[in-house]
């Protein structure tokens, strides 16, 4: 009994299969049955029985069992199934489109990128493309052998969780149905969940890049700034799921107008194109910022300057230990980060005694559409019963 209220078997099956999952995902080296029977602490039988259903699933491979001294037969070890159910993340972004599929090891098995501005687009236009490319993505996934099971959008703005885009301020987009707009489209019948691109990016980075992080801001730099927050490795999403908008801090009340309509926002400072202005747009002009050292000398410190006055707000605020810079921040780093990292050491109380980690994003541009693919896959592995019943 729980809480005076029966155990369904039924529920208690799903969450060992998820345990059973869970410990193979988490292993440095694939176990056997009899090694998740002890680190789970349910009898044998049940363990064998569990594994059989997530082998018959796809969710499971066996693999030959590595050589070992003493006697007895060596038993087979559990891998997740790189041909098991896999992710399909999509992003939208002011000057492209994205998507990715990621099996279920979190390897990225396709990929593809639409360069090409979305303003002038209307929402209708954009959310139709970017689902031509997912099923696009969709059908080579199919074709290698992989059954895409879920996807996930990363849009750059407020996002509701009946996947309703409240505002994108770059994108000029204000209450659009994403998700009424999919449903029927190119993606068919598959279900597509909608986030922000920032949180999205900041689980991937968290979950594939992580690196020992644990509470982190997670800034992305595109044309718009957004940050995904990290406590304690959970997301921070704010009482309406809303938070992060670090681009639309004012770092200088009286600055130029926002395309938000209020003034001095760090956008206008340090967006990308704030960063190329006088330069080509784009990937050109990013490139011949990273190119010309001389010309990123003088004109990064000061956006990296904006960027770490910012920052030290939401630092002070939350206790983040860590600031990884993603999107173009990425590439552009090291003459970033210093400006960031002394503003920090000025601004935020504690930095005397515990200084702050700036660094690049370990999976640069792509950060979000992987996240929005893992999130798929985490999905999976939680609640692998639902898989596992079709």
């Amino acid at each position: 009994m729980n809480g005076g209220s029966p155990v369904r078997q039924a529920s208690v099956r799903a969450h060992n299969l998820a345990l059973v999952l869970g410990q193979v995902a988490a292993a440095h080296r694939p176990p056997s049955r009899a090694d998740l029977a002890a680190s789970t602490g349910l009898t044998r039988a049940t363990v064998s029985a569990l594994v059989d259903d997530l082998v018959v699933g796809g969710l499971l491979a066996e693999v030959g069992p590595a050589p070992r001294a003493g006697a007895g037969r060596p038993a087979a070890g559990l891998v997740l199934h790189a041909y098991g159910p896999a992710g399909l993340g999509l992003e939208i972004n002011v000057d492209y489109l994205a998507g990715c599929v990621v099996d279920l090891t979190g390897t990225v098995r396709h990929r593809a990128v639409l360069h090409g501005d979305q303003r002038p687009v209307s929402p209708t236009e954009v959310l139709t493309a970017v689902a031509g490319l997912g099923a696009r993505l969709r059908a080579e996934a199919l074709a290698a052998g992989r059954v895409v099971a879920g996807a996930a959008l990363a849009v750059p703005g407020l996002v509701s969780g009946t996947g309703l885009v409240h505002r994108a301020p770059n994108l000029a987009w204000h209450d659009v149905d994403a998700a009424g707009t999919l449903a029927g489209g190119p993606l068919g019948d598959l279900p597509v969940t909608i986030d922000n691109e920032a949180n999205l990016a900041a689980l991937a980075e968290l979950h594939a890049g992580g690196q020992g992080l644990d509470s982190f801001v997670y800034v992305s730099g595109e044309i718009g700034i957004g940050a995904g927050i990290v406590l304690h490795r959970d997301l921070f999403r704010g009482a309406r799921g809303w938070s992060g908008e670090l681009g639309h801090v004012c770092v200088h009340p009286d600055g130029p107008r926002c395309r938000c309509g209020a003034l001095g926002c760090l956008e206008q400072y340090a967006g990308q194109e704030a960063l190329l202005r006088d330069l080509p747009a784009g990937e050109a002009g990013l490139a011949r910022l990273r190119a010309d050292t001389d010309l990123a000398a003088h004109r990064l410190p000061a956006a990296g300057t904006s960027l770490g006055v910012a920052l030290a707000g939401v630092v002070n605020m939350l206790d983040v230990d860590t600031v990884v810079l993603g999107g173009i921040f990425g590439p552009l780093a090291p003459w970033l980060a210093p400006a960031v990292e002394a503003e920090l050491s000025r601004r935020v109380l504690t930095s005397a005694w515990s200084p702050m980690t700036v660094r690049a994003s370990a999976l640069g541009p792509a950060a979000a559409a992987v996240g929005a693919a893992g999130a798929v896959v985490r999905d999976i592995l939680a609640e692998p019963a639902e898989w596992v019943r079709t």
